[in-house]
């Protein structure tokens, strides 16, 4: 006997829909402007000016700059010179040069007016009678220190970029010893420009007139608060010690590397 072939088991599957094209509205072309691409080979259109900043052979001052400034966040920075980087605030640094400005040495030219005065009342016949010294701020360490020492500055002021710094990292210890207010200010030119000069390391306050004593012993509380009563905090706060990218991302590595063996032996 013939065996008849029997139906196939199983659903037909329905065929696919049309997949419905997007229509992309096309660009209008201007035939006025031809398109003219530009060739940047070997003797063809100008090159695009890029930023070569990273392959400037730079001089050696600025590489020195750039280098100090990464060794001193990477290498760790022991307290008596991390304490350099804490500067006064803004708003109390703008209220004390203000003040240190009225109190700035006589220029050349005025020293020049009063003697040329003082001269010209002796050729007249007057008494001689010495002008009396006006008081005005003191500038250089050796004048400082011994100012401090005697006890007779009300307000040091230091300068955070000193260069060599061993100039004036022994004025905060003695300043706390002798107890004499102090602060460190940013930028020794700021500095100069009051004592009339191009930098100076550091500037006291002796004496000020009784109409800014007031503003004086406002200045002289605020930096006790910040600087004399914070040695102790001062003493233990090292500074640097931060890691570059690559290395970070090194370390990062590796700490990931031993979390996944931990949780395999777990």
């Amino acid at each position: 006997m013939v065996q008849k072939k029997g139906k196939k088991g199983g659903k037909k599957v329905a065929a696919a829909p049309l997949a419905v094209k997007k229509l992309v509205p096309q660009k209008v072309v201007n035939p006025l402007f031809e398109k003219r691409p530009r060739n940047f080979s070997i003797g063809q259109d100008i090159q695009p000016k890029r930023d070569l900043s990273r392959f400037v052979r730079w001089p050696k001052y600025i590489r020195l700059q750039r280098q100090k400034a990464v060794l001193q966040t990477r290498l760790k920075i022991p307290p008596p010179i991390n304490q350099f980087s804490s500067t006064l605030d803004k708003q109390t640094a703008t209220q004390l040069f203000k003040l240190l400005d009225k109190y700035r040495p006589e220029s050349k030219e005025a020293k020049k007016e009063r003697l040329k005065a003082r001269a010209a009342e002796k050729a007249a016949g007057k008494a001689d009678a010495p002008t009396k010294r006006a008081p005005v701020v003191r500038h250089g360490v050796n004048t400082v220190t011994t100012l401090i020492e005697k006890k007779k500055a009300q307000l040091v002021v230091i300068a955070n970029d000193v260069d060599p710094i061993e100039l004036v990292v022994f004025l905060p210890a003695l300043c706390r010893k002798m107890g004499v207010p102090y602060c460190i200010v940013k930028n020794k030119a700021r500095l100069g420009r009051v004592a009339r000069r191009k930098t100076t390391t550091c500037l006291a306050i002796t004496q000020v007139e009784s109409s800014d004593r007031s503003s004086l012993n406002k200045l002289v509380d605020v930096v006790k608060t910040n600087y004399n009563e914070r040695s102790e905090e001062i003493r233990k706060h090292w500074g640097g010690g931060s890691l570059g990218s690559k290395s970070a991302a090194r370390v990062a590595k590796l700490e990931k590397l031993k979390a996944i063996e931990l949780a395999k032996k777990v």
